[in-house]
Protein backbone atom coordinates (compact mmCIF):
# COMPACT_ATOMS: atom_id res chain seq x y z
CA UNK A 1 0.00 0.00 0.00
CA UNK A 2 1.62 3.48 -1.29
CA UNK A 3 4.70 1.48 -1.23
CA UNK A 4 6.35 4.46 -4.18
CA UNK A 5 4.99 7.02 -2.35
CA UNK A 6 6.25 5.71 1.13
CA UNK A 7 9.77 4.85 -0.54
CA UNK A 8 10.30 8.67 -2.08
CA UNK A 9 9.36 9.72 1.85
CA UNK A 10 11.11 7.63 3.56
CA UNK A 11 14.40 8.57 1.66
CA UNK A 12 14.15 12.27 1.21
CA UNK A 13 13.79 12.15 5.83
CA UNK A 14 16.66 9.68 6.30
CA UNK A 15 18.70 12.20 4.71
CA UNK A 16 17.19 14.93 6.94
CA UNK A 17 18.21 13.11 10.44
CA UNK A 18 21.76 13.05 9.13
CA UNK A 19 21.57 16.88 8.81
CA UNK A 20 21.26 18.30 12.53
CA UNK A 21 19.54 21.71 13.15
CA UNK A 22 18.52 22.79 10.07
CA UNK A 23 18.02 26.29 7.77
CA UNK A 24 15.60 27.67 5.94
CA UNK A 25 17.13 26.69 2.87
CA UNK A 26 16.98 22.93 4.20
CA UNK A 27 13.25 22.99 4.75
CA UNK A 28 12.77 24.49 1.40
CA UNK A 29 14.85 21.58 -0.20
CA UNK A 30 12.68 19.11 1.51
CA UNK A 31 9.74 20.59 1.14
CA UNK A 32 10.86 21.01 -2.55
CA UNK A 33 11.41 17.00 -2.46
CA UNK A 34 8.09 16.40 -1.13
CA UNK A 35 5.76 18.13 -3.42
CA UNK A 36 7.66 16.13 -6.26
CA UNK A 37 7.01 12.85 -4.38
CA UNK A 38 3.11 14.14 -3.91
CA UNK A 39 3.01 15.17 -7.43
CA UNK A 40 4.48 11.36 -8.56
CA UNK A 41 1.79 10.17 -6.71
CA UNK A 42 -1.04 11.42 -8.55
CA UNK A 43 -1.74 14.03 -5.99
CA UNK A 44 -4.00 16.66 -7.24
CA UNK A 45 -1.62 19.09 -8.27
CA UNK A 46 -4.27 22.33 -5.84
CA UNK A 47 -4.20 19.75 -2.98
CA UNK A 48 -0.08 19.60 -3.52
CA UNK A 49 0.09 23.16 -3.68
CA UNK A 50 -1.98 23.96 -0.44
CA UNK A 51 -0.27 20.99 1.48
CA UNK A 52 3.06 22.40 0.81
CA UNK A 53 2.22 25.60 1.96
CA UNK A 54 0.57 24.72 4.72
CA UNK A 55 3.64 22.35 6.03
CA UNK A 56 6.22 25.25 5.13
CA UNK A 57 4.10 28.16 7.00
CA UNK A 58 4.62 25.31 10.34
CA UNK A 59 8.08 24.26 9.31
CA UNK A 60 9.84 27.26 9.56
CA UNK A 61 8.93 28.27 13.32
CA UNK A 62 11.72 28.94 15.50
CA UNK A 63 10.76 26.25 17.48
CA UNK A 64 11.53 23.39 14.49
CA UNK A 65 14.70 25.02 13.23
CA UNK A 66 16.08 25.68 16.67
CA UNK A 67 15.30 22.03 17.91
CA UNK A 68 17.49 19.44 19.06
CA UNK A 69 15.47 17.16 16.23
CA UNK A 70 14.63 19.10 13.13
CA UNK A 71 14.10 16.52 11.43
CA UNK A 72 11.58 14.79 13.85
CA UNK A 73 9.61 17.71 14.32
CA UNK A 74 9.66 17.93 10.03
CA UNK A 75 8.43 14.51 9.81
CA UNK A 76 5.82 15.01 12.74
CA UNK A 77 4.43 18.19 10.61
CA UNK A 78 4.57 16.55 7.19
CA UNK A 79 2.26 13.64 9.30
CA UNK A 80 -0.54 15.94 11.17
CA UNK A 81 -0.30 17.35 7.55
CA UNK A 82 -1.21 14.25 6.29
CA UNK A 83 -3.89 13.87 8.50
CA UNK A 84 -5.67 16.57 8.45
CA UNK A 85 -6.08 16.07 4.28
CA UNK A 86 -7.69 12.79 4.46
CA UNK A 87 -9.90 14.52 6.79
CA UNK A 88 -8.52 14.62 10.22
CA UNK A 89 -10.79 12.27 12.65
CA UNK A 90 -12.26 8.49 10.64
CA UNK A 91 -15.78 9.53 9.46
CA UNK A 92 -18.07 6.76 10.64
CA UNK A 93 -21.53 6.20 9.13
CA UNK A 94 -24.61 7.63 10.22
CA UNK A 95 -27.49 5.27 11.32
CA UNK A 96 -31.19 6.16 12.28
CA UNK A 97 -32.42 6.99 15.27
CA UNK A 98 -35.16 4.12 15.03
CA UNK A 99 -36.72 2.27 11.95
CA UNK A 100 -34.36 1.10 8.73
CA UNK A 101 -31.58 3.22 7.89
CA UNK A 102 -30.91 3.37 3.80
CA UNK A 103 -27.98 3.39 2.79
CA UNK A 104 -27.39 4.09 -1.25
CA UNK A 105 -24.23 2.48 -2.96
CA UNK A 106 -23.32 4.62 -6.38
CA UNK A 107 -20.52 4.72 -8.40
CA UNK A 108 -19.32 3.80 -11.89
CA UNK A 109 -19.20 0.12 -14.08
CA UNK A 110 -16.79 -2.37 -12.81
CA UNK A 111 -15.62 -0.29 -9.47
CA UNK A 112 -16.51 -2.95 -7.22
CA UNK A 113 -20.62 -2.06 -5.95
CA UNK A 114 -21.86 -4.89 -5.66
CA UNK A 115 -18.91 -6.47 -3.61
CA UNK A 116 -18.99 -3.62 -1.54
CA UNK A 117 -22.30 -3.70 -1.07
CA UNK A 118 -22.32 -7.45 0.47
CA UNK A 119 -18.60 -6.45 2.60
CA UNK A 120 -20.63 -3.54 4.36
CA UNK A 121 -23.23 -5.76 4.76
CA UNK A 122 -21.55 -8.28 6.44
CA UNK A 123 -19.33 -5.73 8.29
CA UNK A 124 -22.99 -4.28 9.95
CA UNK A 125 -23.96 -7.99 10.64
CA UNK A 126 -20.77 -8.62 12.72
CA UNK A 127 -21.86 -5.24 14.84
CA UNK A 128 -25.31 -6.47 16.02
CA UNK A 129 -27.36 -4.90 12.82
CA UNK A 130 -30.20 -6.61 10.58
CA UNK A 131 -28.95 -6.00 7.10
CA UNK A 132 -30.81 -6.47 4.13
CA UNK A 133 -29.22 -6.02 0.55
CA UNK A 134 -31.37 -4.50 -2.15
CA UNK A 135 -30.19 -5.59 -6.40
CA UNK A 136 -31.57 -2.17 -7.69
CA UNK A 137 -28.95 -2.92 -10.87
CA UNK A 138 -31.46 -4.18 -13.41
CA UNK A 139 -29.41 -3.64 -16.41
CA UNK A 140 -25.72 -5.51 -15.76
CA UNK A 141 -26.31 -9.05 -16.85
CA UNK A 142 -26.02 -11.28 -13.25
CA UNK A 143 -25.96 -8.90 -11.52
CA UNK A 144 -28.62 -9.89 -9.36
CA UNK A 145 -27.21 -13.30 -9.29
CA UNK A 146 -24.04 -12.14 -8.09
CA UNK A 147 -25.45 -10.23 -5.11
CA UNK A 148 -27.66 -12.94 -4.29
CA UNK A 149 -24.64 -15.18 -4.14
CA UNK A 150 -22.91 -13.01 -2.04
CA UNK A 151 -25.89 -12.43 0.35
CA UNK A 152 -26.59 -16.23 0.65
CA UNK A 153 -21.98 -16.64 1.16
CA UNK A 154 -22.64 -13.82 3.96
CA UNK A 155 -26.09 -15.37 5.54
CA UNK A 156 -27.69 -11.59 4.68
CA UNK A 157 -31.12 -11.95 2.91
CA UNK A 158 -31.11 -10.37 -0.69
CA UNK A 159 -34.61 -8.09 -2.19
CA UNK A 160 -35.56 -7.77 -5.69
CA UNK A 161 -38.18 -7.84 -7.52
CA UNK A 162 -39.29 -6.90 -11.30
CA UNK A 163 -39.96 -3.21 -11.58
CA UNK A 164 -37.95 0.50 -12.05
CA UNK A 165 -34.61 1.08 -9.68
CA UNK A 166 -36.96 3.64 -7.31
CA UNK A 167 -39.52 1.23 -6.78
CA UNK A 168 -37.27 -1.59 -5.90
CA UNK A 169 -36.19 0.28 -3.50
CA UNK A 170 -38.84 1.63 -2.05
CA UNK A 171 -40.76 -1.88 -1.55
CA UNK A 172 -37.38 -3.13 0.13
CA UNK A 173 -37.62 -0.24 2.77
CA UNK A 174 -41.50 -1.02 2.85
CA UNK A 175 -40.09 -4.78 3.97
CA UNK A 176 -37.48 -3.81 6.11
CA UNK A 177 -40.12 -1.41 8.32
CA UNK A 178 -42.73 -4.56 8.47
CA UNK A 179 -39.44 -7.37 9.24
CA UNK A 180 -37.24 -5.39 11.25
CA UNK A 181 -33.82 -5.08 9.17
CA UNK A 182 -31.54 -1.99 10.34
CA UNK A 183 -29.72 -1.32 7.75
CA UNK A 184 -30.53 -1.53 3.81
CA UNK A 185 -28.10 -1.44 1.45
CA UNK A 186 -29.16 -0.71 -1.62
CA UNK A 187 -26.37 -2.18 -4.44
CA UNK A 188 -27.69 0.58 -8.10
CA UNK A 189 -26.75 0.35 -11.50
CA UNK A 190 -23.41 2.42 -13.30
CA UNK A 191 -22.12 3.04 -16.94
CA UNK A 192 -18.79 3.06 -17.98
CA UNK A 193 -18.64 6.86 -18.03
CA UNK A 194 -20.76 9.59 -16.36
CA UNK A 195 -24.33 10.36 -18.01
CA UNK A 196 -27.30 11.99 -17.77
CA UNK A 197 -29.16 9.01 -17.57
CA UNK A 198 -27.44 7.21 -14.69
CA UNK A 199 -27.24 10.40 -12.51
CA UNK A 200 -31.31 11.15 -13.04
CA UNK A 201 -32.01 7.73 -11.77
CA UNK A 202 -29.75 7.88 -8.82
CA UNK A 203 -31.62 11.20 -7.92
CA UNK A 204 -34.93 9.52 -8.66
CA UNK A 205 -34.14 6.50 -5.79
CA UNK A 206 -32.60 9.03 -3.80
CA UNK A 207 -35.60 11.00 -3.52
CA UNK A 208 -37.68 7.73 -3.57
CA UNK A 209 -35.86 6.39 0.13
CA UNK A 210 -33.70 10.00 1.42
CA UNK A 211 -30.54 7.59 1.84
CA UNK A 212 -28.86 8.79 5.03
CA UNK A 213 -25.90 7.80 3.70
CA UNK A 214 -24.47 7.87 -0.07
CA UNK A 215 -21.60 6.17 -0.80
CA UNK A 216 -19.73 6.27 -3.81
CA UNK A 217 -17.48 3.43 -4.19
CA UNK A 218 -13.95 4.24 -6.51
CA UNK A 219 -11.37 2.49 -7.52
CA UNK A 220 -8.20 4.21 -5.98
CA UNK A 221 -5.83 2.69 -8.52
CA UNK A 222 -7.27 5.35 -11.24
CA UNK A 223 -5.74 8.10 -9.38
CA UNK A 224 -6.73 11.65 -10.43
CA UNK A 225 -9.98 9.85 -12.10
CA UNK A 226 -11.08 8.75 -9.17
CA UNK A 227 -10.99 12.62 -7.70
CA UNK A 228 -12.84 13.56 -11.08
CA UNK A 229 -15.71 11.04 -10.68
CA UNK A 230 -16.07 11.73 -6.99
CA UNK A 231 -16.52 15.38 -7.87
CA UNK A 232 -18.64 14.75 -10.71
CA UNK A 233 -20.73 12.34 -8.08
CA UNK A 234 -20.90 14.66 -5.30
CA UNK A 235 -22.30 17.74 -7.59
CA UNK A 236 -25.22 15.81 -8.52
CA UNK A 237 -26.38 13.34 -6.10
CA UNK A 238 -24.33 15.00 -2.85
CA UNK A 239 -22.16 12.41 -1.45
CA UNK A 240 -22.31 11.49 2.01
CA UNK A 241 -18.65 9.92 1.22
CA UNK A 242 -16.71 7.34 -0.54
CA UNK A 243 -15.70 3.88 -0.31
CA UNK A 244 -11.65 3.73 -1.89
CA UNK A 245 -11.45 -0.20 -3.44
CA UNK A 246 -7.87 -1.81 -3.99
CA UNK A 247 -6.41 -0.08 -1.57
CA UNK A 248 -3.67 -2.63 -0.92
CA UNK A 249 -2.86 -2.66 -4.31
CA UNK A 250 -2.28 1.48 -4.50
CA UNK A 251 1.70 1.98 -4.91
CA UNK A 252 0.86 5.38 -5.13
CA UNK A 253 -1.83 7.06 -3.04
CA UNK A 254 -3.12 10.02 -5.02
CA UNK A 255 -6.86 9.41 -4.80
CA UNK A 256 -6.76 8.75 -0.86
CA UNK A 257 -4.81 11.83 -0.48
CA UNK A 258 -6.49 13.82 -2.55
CA UNK A 259 -10.35 12.84 -2.58
CA UNK A 260 -11.30 14.45 0.36
CA UNK A 261 -9.45 17.98 0.11
CA UNK A 262 -11.32 17.81 -3.33
CA UNK A 263 -14.80 16.81 -3.31
CA UNK A 264 -14.65 18.31 0.84
CA UNK A 265 -16.19 14.65 1.59
CA UNK A 266 -14.59 11.74 3.94
CA UNK A 267 -13.65 8.75 2.83
CA UNK A 268 -15.59 5.99 4.92
CA UNK A 269 -13.96 2.66 4.10
CA UNK A 270 -11.31 1.39 2.35
CA UNK A 271 -11.51 -2.11 -0.08
CA UNK A 272 -8.31 -3.68 1.11
CA UNK A 273 -8.76 -7.24 -0.72
CA UNK A 274 -11.17 -9.42 -2.61
CA UNK A 275 -12.93 -11.77 0.32
CA UNK A 276 -16.12 -10.34 1.78
CA UNK A 277 -13.81 -9.51 5.07
CA UNK A 278 -11.57 -7.26 3.02
CA UNK A 279 -12.87 -3.74 4.56
CA UNK A 280 -12.23 -1.78 7.02
CA UNK A 281 -12.86 1.61 8.36
CA UNK A 282 -10.75 4.45 6.73
CA UNK A 283 -8.19 5.68 9.40
CA UNK A 284 -6.56 9.01 8.45
CA UNK A 285 -3.92 8.99 10.96
CA UNK A 286 -2.89 5.22 10.59
CA UNK A 287 -2.59 5.65 7.40
CA UNK A 288 -0.62 8.63 7.39
CA UNK A 289 1.72 6.72 10.18
CA UNK A 290 2.09 3.95 7.59
CA UNK A 291 3.35 6.03 4.62
CA UNK A 292 5.75 7.96 6.53
CA UNK A 293 7.02 4.43 7.62
CA UNK A 294 5.90 4.37 11.61
CA UNK A 295 3.60 1.30 11.52
CA UNK A 296 0.29 1.06 12.38
CA UNK A 297 0.15 -0.85 15.47
CA UNK A 298 -3.77 -0.39 16.24
CA UNK A 299 -4.87 -1.95 12.95
CA UNK A 300 -2.68 -5.06 13.43
CA UNK A 301 -4.41 -5.09 16.90
CA UNK A 302 -8.03 -5.01 15.08
CA UNK A 303 -6.74 -7.45 12.35
CA UNK A 304 -5.62 -9.83 15.15
CA UNK A 305 -8.79 -9.83 17.50
CA UNK A 306 -10.89 -10.52 14.79
CA UNK A 307 -9.42 -13.72 13.53
CA UNK A 308 -8.24 -14.72 17.20
CA UNK A 309 -10.81 -15.50 19.81
CA UNK A 310 -9.94 -15.60 23.58
CA UNK A 311 -10.56 -18.96 23.89
CA UNK A 312 -8.45 -20.16 20.81
CA UNK A 313 -5.58 -17.69 22.66
CA UNK A 314 -5.95 -19.62 25.51
CA UNK A 315 -5.99 -22.96 24.11
CA UNK A 316 -3.12 -22.19 21.82
CA UNK A 317 -1.37 -20.69 25.17
CA UNK A 318 -2.15 -24.09 27.34
CA UNK A 319 -0.64 -26.23 24.37
CA UNK A 320 2.48 -24.21 24.33
CA UNK A 321 2.85 -24.99 28.12
CA UNK A 322 2.55 -28.76 28.14
CA UNK A 323 4.89 -28.78 24.86
CA UNK A 324 2.00 -30.58 22.55
CA UNK A 325 1.84 -28.31 19.84
CA UNK A 326 1.15 -30.12 16.41
CA UNK A 327 1.51 -29.79 12.85
CA UNK A 328 -2.72 -29.25 12.63
CA UNK A 329 -2.34 -26.61 15.29
CA UNK A 330 0.37 -25.28 13.06
CA UNK A 331 -1.84 -25.50 10.40
CA UNK A 332 -4.77 -23.72 11.64
CA UNK A 333 -2.85 -20.96 13.11
CA UNK A 334 -1.33 -20.22 9.63
CA UNK A 335 -4.44 -20.14 7.93
CA UNK A 336 -6.09 -17.73 11.13
CA UNK A 337 -2.63 -15.38 9.99
CA UNK A 338 -3.50 -15.62 6.32
CA UNK A 339 -6.98 -14.04 7.06
CA UNK A 340 -5.39 -11.23 8.61
CA UNK A 341 -3.68 -10.16 5.03
CA UNK A 342 -0.53 -10.12 2.89
CA UNK A 343 2.87 -11.44 5.14
CA UNK A 344 4.58 -8.40 3.76
CA UNK A 345 1.68 -5.62 4.53
CA UNK A 346 1.35 -7.17 8.33
CA UNK A 347 5.41 -6.79 8.95
CA UNK A 348 4.83 -3.05 7.72
CA UNK A 349 2.43 -2.43 9.82
CA UNK A 350 4.75 -2.52 13.02
CA UNK A 351 6.68 -0.25 13.74
CA UNK A 352 10.04 -0.18 12.55
CA UNK A 353 9.65 -3.24 10.24
CA UNK A 354 8.72 -1.29 6.83
CA UNK A 355 12.42 -1.31 5.85
CA UNK A 356 12.49 -5.16 6.31
CA UNK A 357 9.41 -5.75 4.63
CA UNK A 358 10.31 -3.91 2.04
CA UNK A 359 13.89 -5.40 1.66
CA UNK A 360 12.61 -8.80 2.82
CA UNK A 361 11.79 -11.34 -0.40
CA UNK A 362 8.66 -12.82 0.98
CA UNK A 363 7.17 -15.17 -1.01
CA UNK A 364 3.19 -15.64 -0.60
CA UNK A 365 3.17 -18.78 -2.23
CA UNK A 366 5.37 -20.21 0.67
CA UNK A 367 2.41 -20.72 3.26
CA UNK A 368 0.62 -22.22 0.34
CA UNK A 369 2.85 -24.89 0.05
CA UNK A 370 3.06 -25.66 3.46
CA UNK A 371 -0.33 -25.88 3.89
CA UNK A 372 -0.78 -28.78 0.62
CA UNK A 373 2.10 -30.51 2.92
CA UNK A 374 0.44 -30.59 6.05
CA UNK A 375 -2.93 -31.41 4.28
CA UNK A 376 -1.32 -34.53 2.43
CA UNK A 377 -0.58 -35.91 5.92
CA UNK A 378 -2.85 -38.40 8.24
CA UNK A 379 -4.13 -37.11 11.39
CA UNK A 380 -1.62 -39.50 13.04
CA UNK A 381 1.29 -37.77 10.72
CA UNK A 382 -0.23 -34.25 11.98
CA UNK A 383 0.11 -35.57 15.58
CA UNK A 384 2.93 -37.19 15.62
CA UNK A 385 6.00 -36.17 13.48
CA UNK A 386 8.14 -38.53 14.49
CA UNK A 387 6.53 -41.28 12.64
CA UNK A 388 6.89 -39.45 9.24
CA UNK A 389 9.79 -42.03 8.00
CA UNK A 390 11.18 -41.41 4.44
CA UNK A 391 8.55 -43.35 2.55
CA UNK A 392 5.92 -40.87 4.22
CA UNK A 393 7.61 -38.07 3.46
CA UNK A 394 7.89 -39.00 -0.38
CA UNK A 395 4.13 -39.76 -0.10
CA UNK A 396 3.25 -36.45 1.22
CA UNK A 397 5.31 -34.41 -1.76
CA UNK A 398 3.72 -36.48 -3.89
CA UNK A 399 0.54 -35.47 -2.70
CA UNK A 400 1.12 -32.17 -2.36
CA UNK A 401 2.97 -31.21 -5.44
CA UNK A 402 6.15 -30.27 -3.36
CA UNK A 403 9.19 -31.81 -3.03
CA UNK A 404 10.88 -34.30 -0.30
CA UNK A 405 12.92 -31.65 0.59
CA UNK A 406 10.31 -29.18 1.33
CA UNK A 407 8.54 -31.92 3.35
CA UNK A 408 12.12 -32.12 5.51
CA UNK A 409 12.75 -28.44 5.66
CA UNK A 410 8.40 -28.05 6.94
CA UNK A 411 9.42 -30.73 9.64
CA UNK A 412 12.62 -28.76 10.14
CA UNK A 413 11.45 -25.38 10.65
CA UNK A 414 8.48 -26.91 12.58
CA UNK A 415 10.72 -28.78 15.67
CA UNK A 416 13.06 -25.67 15.72
CA UNK A 417 9.40 -23.73 16.36
CA UNK A 418 8.77 -26.08 19.14
CA UNK A 419 11.95 -26.26 20.57
CA UNK A 420 11.82 -22.41 20.68
CA UNK A 421 8.32 -22.55 22.20
CA UNK A 422 9.20 -24.59 24.76
CA UNK A 423 11.43 -22.40 25.94
CA UNK A 424 9.86 -20.04 26.38
CA UNK A 425 6.79 -22.08 28.10
CA UNK A 426 10.03 -22.37 30.82
CA UNK A 427 9.87 -18.74 31.25
CA UNK A 428 6.05 -18.03 31.88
Amino acid sequence: MFQTLSDRLGAIFQRLRSRGKLTQADVADVLREVRIALLEADVNLKVVKDFIASVRERAVGAEVLESLTPAQSIIKIVRDGLVELMGGETATVRFAPSGPTPMMLVGLQGSGKTTHAAKLALLFKEQGRRPLLVACDVYRPAAIHQLQVLGEQIGVPVFSQPGKPPQIAAAAMDEARKTGYGAVVIDTAGRLQIDEPLMDELAALAAEVKPLETLLVVDSMTGQEAVNVAKAFDERIALTGTILTKLDGDSRGGAALSIRAVTGKPVKFAGIGEKVTAIEPFHPDRLASRILGMGDVLTLIERTQSVFSEGQAKELAGKIRRHDLTLQDFLEQLRQVRRMGPLGDLLKMIPGMGKLAAGAKIDENEATRIEAIICSMTPRERAEPRVLNASRRKRIAAGSGTQVQDVNRLIKQFEQSRQLMKRFAHKM
